[in-house]
């Protein structure tokens, strides 16, 4: 429907529908719709946290849909975009790792570090051998909401540095000998996103999990 001068009505049920204010369970539907996106890998981990801040902020389902409009399949039931957006773009892919979802990582002897932007597919093989490994997850591009890290390393230190919002799971380390791990984040068989699986053996080294180091007014 158009007025005189041609400008498109908004359908009086429609913006009822839109102005219709949501409940907790609602709004803990969409994040639970935002975390199978990030599953998919339709969201980084930067937008997710945005989206899901905004998602627990909404009033009306106009706004609670405004996180999904752009996710294909991914719409809150009955709720209208606030208006017709541009879709969202895309996060521009990782150089040299064009849908990879498995990636190695290989040392002897040297330290292996990656921190800051780097991309983390849905597995990790770590190979280190008299060496230092460092892993730091908080600032990385996380591909899937659960990644399976498999480490083989001998007389090695391991060390995860896994965002705030994330957790572990350590029951699948099939060996550790002479070994010492040590869980500083105590997220263990809790539930995170993403959630790193840690399997594999740990000879002769040490293991520690961390979340990132914050300054003393952070």
């Amino acid at each position: 429907m158009t007025d005189n001068d041609g400008t498109e009505q908004v359908p009086d049920e429609v913006t009822r529908q839109r102005n219709m204010r949501v409940s907790d369970s609602e709004r803990e539907h969409v994040v639970e719709l935002l975390q199978k996106a990030i599953g998919r890998g339709m969201l980084n981990l930067d937008e997710f946290t945005e989206r899901t801040d905004i998602a627990l902020a909404s009033r009306t389902r106009g706004e609670l849909n405004a996180v999904l409009v752009d996710l294909p399949g991914l719409v809150h039931p009955e709720a209208s975009p606030l208006a017709p957006q541009a879709p969202a773009p895309s996060a521009p892919s990782a150089p040299g790792y064009p849908g990879q979802q498995r990636m190695e990582l290989k040392a002897h002897g040297s330290t292996l570090t990656r921190k800051g932007r780097w991309h983390v597919p849905a597995e990790l093989l770590v190979r280190n051998k008299y060496g230092e490994t460092k892993l730091d997850f908080s600032e990385a591009d996380i591909t899937s909401q659960v990644v399976n890290i498999e480490l083989d390393t001998k007389w090695s230190t391991v060390t995860l540095t896994i965002p705030d919002s994330a957790a572990v799971d350590l029951n699948g380390l099939g060996e550790l000998k002479w070994s010492t791990v040590t869980d500083k984040t105590n997220s263990n068989g809790r539930t995170g996103i993403p959630r790193l699986v840690v399997t594999g053996r740990v000879y002769g080294g040490t293991l520690i999990i961390k979340y990132p180091r914050r300054g003393l007014f952070s």
